[in-house]
C-alpha cells in the first residue's frame, strides 16, 4: 500500500486565495473548505487507499513558548481562519483521518505520521503532500517523499539534495542558519542558501563545523566571515535549529490500517447540502464503489 499525508493547512490557504469566495446556506465563508474536499476527492478517485490530513487547528503551538517571534495568527484573514473546523468536521465526515494540532503544528503529525508508517512493511511508499520545505527533513531514500501536488512534482532524497544542497538530515541545520520568513526566524547573519548548501554538505551538523575557520573546507568561500557570524550567534542558531526539526512524537494512529478511506459517514451528504455541493456526496459515493470493487479483485467479465 502507498500512504499519503497531506497538508490540510497548505490546501487550505491555497484554496483560500485560488477560488472565488462562497457561503454556506447559514451564510459562512466555505469557498477553500469545498476546494480542499474536492481536491482529496480527487485522490481518492486516483486510487489512494490510505490518508490522513494534519490542519493547525490553532496556528500558535509550543513554539512560541521558545521564540517570541515565532509565527502566529496575527494578520490571517479571520474568513480563513474560521474555515479551519469546518474542514477538519466535513473530513472526518468524508471519512478521513484528520489530526487538529493544537500544541504542536501540522508538520509535526505529518513528521509523526511518516516515520510511524514507514516503519510498517506493509507500506511501499509514504507520500507526504505538501511543497514546505520543512517536510524535506522527512524524506527517506525514495520510500518516504514529498509531492508538490500543485506543481506536480516529487521530490525523493536526491531531489532534495538537488534543491537545497544538502541531504534531509541537515534540513534543520540548514534552516536554522538560512532563516525561515513562514515561521518567523531570521537565521544567522550572512549565511545565504549558497553558503550552508557549501558548509553543510561537508559538515552535516552545526556542531560538525570546525570551530577554527581556517580548518574549513577550501571549497566554501569566506569562511572566516561566516564562522565569526556563526559563533557571535550560536545560541540563536541552535534555538533556530530546535525549531525547524519537526517531532515525531505526535500520536497520529494505531496502526496503518486505521488511514484506510471506507468511505464518507452519514452526515457527509448533510455538510455538503449545507455547503450548496451535493456532487461531492456523488463523487465520494463513487469512489467508495470503486474501491470495493477494487479490494474485492477483478470479475470474469472485466478482464476480458
Amino acid at each position: 500500500m502507498n500512504v499519503h499525508l497531506i497538508d490540510g493547512t497548505y490546501e487550505l490557504f491555497r484554496y483560500f486565495f485560488a477560488v472565488p469566495s462562497a457561503k454556506d446556506t447559514n451564510g459562512q465563508e466555505i469557498g477553500a473548505v469545498r476546494g480542499v474536499l474536492g481536491s482529496v476527492l480527487s485522490m481518492l478517485e486516483a486510487g489512494a487507499t490510505h490518508l490522513g490530513v494534519a490542519t493547525d487547528h490553532v496556528v500558535e503551538s509550543f513554539r512560541n513558548e521558545l521564540y517570541f517571534g515565532y509565527k502566529t495568527s496575527e494578520g490571517v484573514e479571520p474568513e480563513l481562519l474560521s474555515q479551519f473546523p469546518i474542514l477538519e468536521e466535513a473530513l472526518q465526515a468524508m471519512g478521513v483521518l484528520v489530526w487538529p494540532m493544537i500544541e504542536f503544528e501540522a508538520d509535526d503529525a505529518l513528521a509523526s505520521a511518516a516515520s510511524k508508517a514507514a516503519a510498517d512493511e506493509r507500506v511501499a511508499q509514504v507520500i507526504i503532500c505538501t511543497p514546505d520545505k520543512d517536510l524535506s527533513q522527512c524524506v527517506v531514500g525514495s520510500r518516504v517523499i514529498q509531492l508538490d501536488r500543485r506543481r506536480d512534482v516529487l521530490r525523493d532524497e536526491a531531489g532534495v539534495v538537488a534543491k537545497f544542497g544538502v541531504p534531509p538530515q541537515s534540513i534543520p541545520d540548514y534552516l536554522a542558519v538560512v532563516g525561515d520568513s513562514a515561521d518567523g526566524f531570521p537565521g544567522v547573519p550572512g549565511w545565504g542558501p549558497k553558503a550552508a548548501a557549501f558548509a553543510l554538505s561537508q559538515y552535516p551538523h552545526l556542531e560538525d563545523i570546525p570551530k577554527d575557520w581556517q580548518d574549513w573546507h577550501p571549497s566554501i568561500r569566506k569562511a572566516r566571515r561566516l564562522s565569526e557570524s556563526l559563533r557571535n550567534s550560536w545560541n540563536d542558531a541552535l534555538l533556530f535549529r530546535t525549531l525547524a526539526t519537526l517531532r515525531l512524537d505526535v500520536p497520529v494512529f494505531e496502526t496503518v490500517e486505521d488511514l484506510r478511506w471506507k468511505g464518507p459517514r452519514p452526515n457527509f451528504e448533510e455538510d455538503c447540502h449545507r455547503m450548496n455541493s451535493p456532487d461531492l456526496v456523488r463523487r465520494a459515493e463513487r469512489a467508495r464503489s470503486s474501491t470495493k470493487l477494487e479490494a474485492a479483485g477483478p470479475s470474469r467479465s472485466r478482464t476480458r
